[in-house]
């Protein structure tokens, strides 16, 4: 696991949605999927290089902004192994989507 994990967690999908088409166009980065927390909680994460996912992460938060409200951001520059695990639990975004 040697790419970088960032993650935003906004309130509502279309928020999420806003911020994750403007990660992916800011930075040579791979969307993960998303995870609904629950309580309208939207988490959205990417992987990549450390440099490329902090740029997608300062973008994604600025555009969600526009339209609604980020609750958190973080980038994990080397996540631990073990966080792979966690993985299994995020719904992926279709292939045919990216």
């Amino acid at each position: 696991m040697g790419d970088a994990l960032g993650m935003i967690e906004t309130i509502g999908m279309v928020t999420a949605i806003e911020a994750a088409d403007a990660m992916v166009k800011a930075a040579n980065v791979h969307l993960v999927g998303y995870e609904r927390v629950g309580g309208g909680l939207v988490t959205i994460m990417v992987r990549g290089d450390v440099g490329a996912v902090k740029a997608s992460v300062d973008a994604g938060i600025s555009a969600a902004e526009h339209i609604g409200e980020v609750t958190s951001s973080y980038v994990i520059p080397r996540p631990h192994s073990e966080i792979e695990k966690l993985q299994g639990t995020i719904t992926s975004v279709p292939t045919h989507l990216l």
